[in-house]
């Protein structure tokens, strides 16, 4: 590991400044990927700013009845948060499915929502990526890629974004707050993480010098009926080979509102918007999931060894809808 120079910031404006003297700085949070990634090499930062002791560990309603999270709150707080739980269950339950309680107790909400690719040939710095040498070529496209991206992938990336929590907040609208020496801005999450397109080592239109100060909610009646299903190669804890954040409003038969996102099969998470367009105002029933579904994974381009995530998601969106819409008749 590179030697580095460690400092911890106690306010926002210090750590943006700290940031922005030196570009090979980096925030440290819970340093769950970061860490790892400096060990196996992939980053290499000349100073770290820890963050930990910012005040922006607090999760609190906002006026119009959504929710602000803090951009240091940990994953396991998160979890545990009764508003979180009672008003956006799916959050709640995709970041239970992320990690061990160890990881959730360090893991922090804006370090998970920069989190990268688990992508083997990424972490591997003897073989070439795109995304930390631009230029170098994709191996996964020819080589292992069978939990890789079936849409919006190119052939300069075809990683899959590893995050559980950013597909729950995906589907919900969340927006991102941030700070620069220029002052405060925000982003929805839908535009935070870029296309994937020739530049695959463009990973979020988050601004250079820019600390993560929260993430806010905004108020979503239909959120509070919503699930995350994620399937994984092992039962432990593991990424996901696939995984749904979806919810449900359902009144006399006919679905009145949904929100779908799909994890692990694109380098963002994917917000499923041809999708919802077939489920709202359709009736409800397992052809009309089956529709919604298919509507969606149209746009799916597997590569040849990763094709069952097709079906597998098919599957996923008429389990899941199905599920919700049971319980919402009871």
């Amino acid at each position: 590991m590179r030697e580095f120079d460690y400092q911890r910031a106690h306010d926002v404006a210090g750590a943006v400044a700290l940031l922005g003297a030196d570009p090979e700085t980096r925030f440290l949070g819970g340093g769950t990927n970061l860490v790892d990634l400096m060990k196996t090499g992939v980053e290499r930062p000349a100073r770290l700013v820890d963050i930990r002791e910012l005040p922006l560990d607090d999760i609190e309603s906002t006026p119009e009845g959504g929710l602000r999270i803090g951009a240091t709150v940990t994953n396991g707080d998160l979890a545990a948060h009764p508003e979180v739980r009672r008003r956006y269950p799916a959050l709640a339950q995709a970041v239970l499915a992320g990690a061990s309680g160890q990881l959730r107790n360090m893991a922090t909400v804006g370090g998970n929502l920069l989190q990268r690719t688990r992508c083997g040939y990424f972490t591997d710095v003897t073989q070439p990526c795109n995304k930390r040498v631009p230029g170098s070529g994709c191996p996964a496209v020819r080589g292992e890629h069978h939990n890789h991206a079936i849409l919006g992938a190119s052939d300069h990336c075809v990683a899959v974004h590893p995050s559980d929590m950013a597909v729950a907040l995906t589907a919900f609208d969340a927006v991102l707050h941030f700070e620069t020496a220029d002052g405060p801005g925000e982003l929805p999450l839908a535009d935070f993480y870029l296309p994937v397109g020739d530049t695959p080592h463009r990973e979020t239109a988050l601004p250079p010098g820019a600390l993560i100060t929260g993430v806010t909610l905004p108020p979503a009646p239909v959120a509070a009926h919503s699930r995350y299903r994620k399937v994984r190669e092992r039962a432990s804890y593991a990424f996901a080979i696939g995984s749904l954040a979806a919810a449900l409003d359902i009144r006399d038969g006919v679905v009145q509102d949904a929100r779908l996102a799909f994890g692990a099969v694109a380098s963002r998470p994917w917000r499923a918007s041809a999708a919802e367009r077939i489920l709202i105002g359709a009736a409800a029933g397992t052809e009309t999931y089956a529709a919604a579904a298919d509507a969606e994974l149209a746009a799916a381009r597997p590569l040849p060894h990763n094709g069952y995530k097709v079906d597998l998601m098919r599957n996923l969106v008429v389990a899941v809808l199905s599920q919700l819409a049971e319980e919402a008749a009871r």
